[in-house]
Formats: C-alpha cells, sequence, structure tokens
C-alpha cells in the first residue's frame, strides 16, 4: 500500500467538550438528597435513586416534577430556586466520577488534547464541582446553562466553547448522555459520542441520536480508536 493511500492512524481528537451530569459526573446521589430534602419539609416518603435518576440529565425541573408529581409545570417551576439552594449547599457531597473518567481525561492531556466543558447546569454551580475535583487548571472551559443567550440543544455554546479554546468547531468531539447533546453537536458541526452509561429515561433510544459514536463506558474512551474520526463524515 502507498504512502498516499494508506489510512491515517487513530488519535484523539485535539480537543474535546464534554457534558457534566451523566457524563463525567454521577450528580444523582446530590440530587436525590435535595430533593429528598424537599420532600422532608413536606412531610413525604423519600424517593428512591432509581426513582429520580433516569431524569438527571433532564434538569431541575424534571427531577422536581418526579419529585412531586401532583404539581402542574408552573407550580414544578416554581419550586427551581428552592431546589438550587438545596443542592448548592450539599454540592459534590455525594456526587462521584464515573468509572474510568479519571483515566481517560489523563489519557487525553497526555496526548496533548485539550478539554471543557458545556452543561445546561447554571455556571455558578458547575464551577463550584471544578475545585472539588481539582479540575480549576485542567478545564480549559466551562460553559454553563446561563452562561450565554442560548443553551442546548442550540449549538451556540459549543461554539463559544471551542473559540474560546482556539478550535474550529470541526476539530473538537462533543461527548454527552442526552439527545439534546447530541443535537447541538450537530448543529455546531462537531463530531459526537453519546455517552452510553449516563442518565436515561425508559423511552430513550440513542440509536436514534444519530450519534457519530455510542460508547459504553468511559474506559473506551481511553483509546484513540474509541473516538470518531475528526475530519472523516459521520459512522
Amino acid at each position: 500500500m502507498s504512502e498516499v493511500s494508506r489510512p491515517a492512524a487513530a488519535a484523539f481528537p485535539p480537543a474535546v467538550l464534554f457534558d457534566l451530569d451523566g457524563t463525567l459526573l454521577d450528580s444523582a446521589p446530590d440530587m436525590l438528597a435535595t430533593a429528598n430534602a424537599m420532600r422532608a419539609a413536606r412531610s413525604r416518603a423519600p424517593l428512591t435513586l432509581a426513582q429520580l435518576r433516569p431524569v438527571v440529565s433532564k434538569g431541575s425541573r424534571a427531577m422536581l416534577a418526579v419529585a412531586f408529581p401532583e404539581l402542574d409545570e408552573g407550580a414544578c417551576s416554581a419550586l427551581v430556586p428552592e431546589f438550587l439552594d438545596g443542592y448548592e449547599a450539599l454540592i459534590g457531597r455525594h456526587a462521584v466520577l464515573f468509572d474510568g473518567i479519571a483515566d481517560m481525561l489523563l489519557a487525553l492531556e497526555q496526548a496533548g488534547s485539550r478539554w471543557g466543558i458545556v452543561t445546561n447546569k447554571p455556571e455558578y454551580l458547575a464551577r463550584l464541582i471544578l475545585p472539588q475535583l481539582g479540575w480549576e487548571q485542567r478545564c480549559a472551559v466551562l460553559v454553563g446553562g446561563d452562561t450565554l443567550a442560548e443553551r442546548k440543544p442550540h449549538p451556540l455554546p459549543l461554539l463559544v466553547a471551542s473559540q474560546r479554546m482556539g478550535f474550529a468547531p470541526a476539530q473538537c468531539a462533543y461527548v454527552g448522555d442526552d439527545e439534546r447533546d447530541i443535537l447541538a453537536a450537530r448543529a455546531a458541526g462537531m463530531p459526537s459520542v453519546a455517552a452510553l452509561w449516563g442518565y436515561r429515561v425508559a423511552h430513550d433510544d440513542p440509536h436514534c441520536w444519530q450519534a457519530d459514536r455510542m460508547v459504553a463506558e468511559p474506559a473506551q474512551l481511553q483509546h484513540p480508536c474509541g473516538w470518531p474520526r475528526i475530519g472523516a463524515p459521520a459512522a
């Protein structure tokens, strides 16, 4: 085979952006403690992790709808400030990295890749996580759900994050556990990875998201072959 026709060796993306909750961080235990504190204040029995976990990536309103199913959308929205205040008071107390995340981030760094976070969590809450994990200097960019005028599934947060890191969107990969993550990446022209270890409701089929890669566990991303080819068409 000639040098011209030889396939390029697999390589890590030059830059990677990650969703936070359900992708890097298993924050469901913190969310459960927050929701159960609210329920206890109203003389309600506690929820189980199995009840709340599937909707954690959908945001505070979705979690409140599980915690208080008798309330309509407006009433759930009215409880959001209380939920966020309670969550802020205990953030990181029970949350842990998913197995394999620490090694995967180290592999990216050792390969010279840069990484950052684009989350729909309010930025002030996401920033509280960074020092707990020793990520203040390692995370190249952080864009929260309230950082910009738009949030995922709009592509703006991904476009701004890649620009702040100094990369074109096509040179970045985005990893997330929710369909809106994949929609945002596609709209931004960014290769996408569906994190199948994250949070999903029963009817949510990641095969329909049309991600460039679907990955069952973070350990698969410790190697270049686990990532979509930068510049290559979607699989």
